[in-house]
């Protein structure tokens, strides 16, 4: 027997019993005529005790020979604990141990397994199964797992079926770069890895099936940052014979639910802003609402004061935020590094503006030489602005500048500790624009995905509308923010073949390209397709969001690095010679060596 019970079971009032334990050794002091082992496992740490005046040499010599994550079993008595630890749920008792058997060695870790680790990222990802032994990352995984339970007990629920889609389908031209699969039975023709079970979970519907979900895998080549991986998984859902207000009653109710059942929070209603107003508002179509600074634009006043400030006055927008009680805090050298910060090529703002209402009742503002105390102070009314405020304002094109100030907005937000921990605020976007011109590539975009559906209202305008109503074009679109993070995305979709084909031609599509594409779709629509929309969710963000964390990473068991790299079994990596010439490939490493 390895063990009777686990290294978090025991209690006071197991004093007496004979047990037995198996774990890995977490630490060990040795006082000489003392020694003390912390053993460990997935449920929690005993502390072992050895004594010259009641173990024998040989049991001494053999707790003196084991290092740290050595695998070790013991069998003893259950007494109390002389000097208590109370930060852990076994401190009151531990184990005078009457016999100790090795069951595997271990070479001394890269890094200590404990919560506050001395070990990098990459030595980490290297060594991932030792880090797996850290609390902290066993216990992100361990809340995964019952996530993931509890997504599925509320929407079988809710007469939900879960379906598994396809891993192996045909790439898309729409969105991020598929990662593609040759195939050797196919000489020259490739699957792609899906970026979603987006059509699948359409024709799902047009089969009757009318509540899909799946909690999914999903794969795109994109370039990596904390909150990306190549491969993630989505909470994928999809309704019919619903509205777009369905939609968010539903999974409104999925995310209080996993909030209440897991951390004990009990969200209230979430409140719903339309596209255009968040980007008016905050510069972000994901704006974090834990703290205020709302924008406040300032066109109409600097062009009723008209005093030749020509940076203000030729702007598209000019728009600022109140930094509130910080003047006292915001020298002249810590504003000049956040000018400097603004002006950084990922923000790209040429400069930035202050006005400080000091508490003495003065008003300071390097622009003070165009615009008097009285104009300054009008513009501190606009604000609500108070003494010890200050007023951060930047001008220039009107998108540009609106992203930049949202990401300024966002820098006070962190440098001022107004993200506080624990603090949860939801917000449904609605009614995003249904399509984007890009300049470059002089065609639209889909602003979702190409089987977005217009806006009831909007579908004749979208039939039959000039190049600048397109532009107008609102969709029954809609994301789930959560503290300034994208939690989960959807829509009404479009289910009708000819509208459908009108979209995919507004986006560039020959018919004999939409066709060759997505021929299936447009096929199944002429079978009875029925209304219907759905929703994705990110499932390791809303992990990492639900516990206050900014990376993904250590919310799933094998994640890449930044080059998208596995460290553990050093992935991607080449293939064999023969294995190129199966599936009809030239070697790049051939070629490379023969030139």
């Amino acid at each position: 027997m390895y063990r009777t019970h686990n290294c978090g079971e025991l209690r006071i009032g197991d004093v007496g019993k004979t047990v037995t334990l198996s774990g890995w050794v977490q630490k060990a002091r040795d006082k000489g005529f003392m020694m003390w082992i912390d053993l460990r496992d997935r449920f929690g740490i005993t502390q072992l005790i050895f004594d010259e005046n009641s173990s024998s040499k040989e049991l001494l010599e053999a707790a003196r020979s084991v290092g740290r994550e050595w695998v070790i079993r013991i069998e003893g008595e259950v007494i109390e604990r002389s000097s208590k630890n109370d930060k852990i749920p076994t401190g009151e008792v531990e184990i005078k141990v009457a016999k100790l058997d090795v069951l595997n060695a271990s070479k001394v870790p890269p890094f200590t397994v404990e919560d506050d680790t001395d070990g990098g990222d990459d030595l980490r990802m290297k060594y991932r199964y030792l880090d797996l032994r850290r609390t902290p990352v066993r216990e992100n995984l361990f809340f995964r797992s019952r996530l993931a339970i509890e997504t599925r007990k509320y929407l079988s629920g809710n007469d939900f079926i879960e379906v598994e889609t396809p891993n192996l389908i045909k790439s898309t031209p729409e969105g991020a770069r598929d990662f593609v699969v040759p195939s050797r039975l196919n000489p020259g023709q490739f699957y792609a890895l899906p970026q979603s079970p987006q059509t699948f979970k359409q024709i799902l519907m047009v089969a009757g099936f009318e509540k899909y979900f799946q909690i999914v895998k999903c794969f795109r080549d994109e370039d990596l940052r904390a909150d990306r991986q190549p491969e993630f998984t989505q909470i994928d859902c999809e309704m019919s014979f619903v509205t777009q207000e369905d939609i968010l009653n539903t999974f409104e109710g999925l995310t209080k639910h996993v909030f209440k059942t897991l951390k004990g929070i009990e969200l209230p209603d979430f409140p719903r802003m339309n596209y255009d107003e968040a980007m008016k508002r905050y510069g972000i179509d994901k704006p974090d609402l834990r703290f205020g600074m709302e924008f406040v634009e300032l066109n109409d006043i600097i062009k009723s004061q008209s005093k030749g400030f020509g940076v203000f006055e030729s702007a598209e927008l000019v728009v600022g935020i109140c930094a509130k009680g910080v003047t006292s805090d915001y020298s002249r050298k810590k504003i000049d590094k956040l000018t400097d910060w603004v002006k950084r090529p990922q923000i790209g703002a040429k400069g930035l503006v202050y006005v400080k209402f000091e508490e003495d009742g003065s008003i300071k503002s390097p622009i003070g030489k165009f615009y008097n105390d009285d104009d300054l102070r009008a513009w501190g009314e606009l604000y609500g602005a108070e003494k010890g405020d200050m007023l951060l304002i930047l001008s220039g094109e009107l998108d540009k500048t609106r992203k930049q100030m949202g990401e300024l907005r966002l820098e006070m937000g962190r440098n001022l500790g107004l993200m506080k921990e624990g603090d949860f605020k939801p917000l449904w976007v609605i009614d995003f624009p249904l399509l984007e011109w890009d300049e470059e590539s002089e065609r639209f975009h889909a602003m979702h995905h190409p089987f977005t559906s217009p806006k009831k209202e909007h579908v004749e305008m979208m039939l039959n509308g000039d190049h600048e109503t397109m532009k107008s074009l609102r969709a029954d679109a809609y994301d789930l923010v959560i503290n300034g993070s994208e939690i989960g995305g959807g829509s009404i979709r479009i289910h009708d073949r000819a509208l459908q084909s009108k979209n995919f031609k507004l986006l560039g599509f020959t018919p004999e390209e939409a066709e060759a594409q997505f021929g299936f779709l447009l096929g199944a629509f002429e079978y009875g397709a029925p209304p219907h929309g759905g929703i994705a969710f990110g499932f390791d963000r809303l992990c990492a969001v639900m516990n206050g964390q900014s990376s993904i990473r250590d919310f799933i068991a094998f994640p890449k690095n930044n080059t998208g790299r596995d460290m553990m079994i050093d992935a991607p990596s080449p293939i064999h010679d023969e294995q190129y010439e199966e599936l009809y490939l030239e070697s790049t490493v051939k070629d490379e060596a023969e030139v």
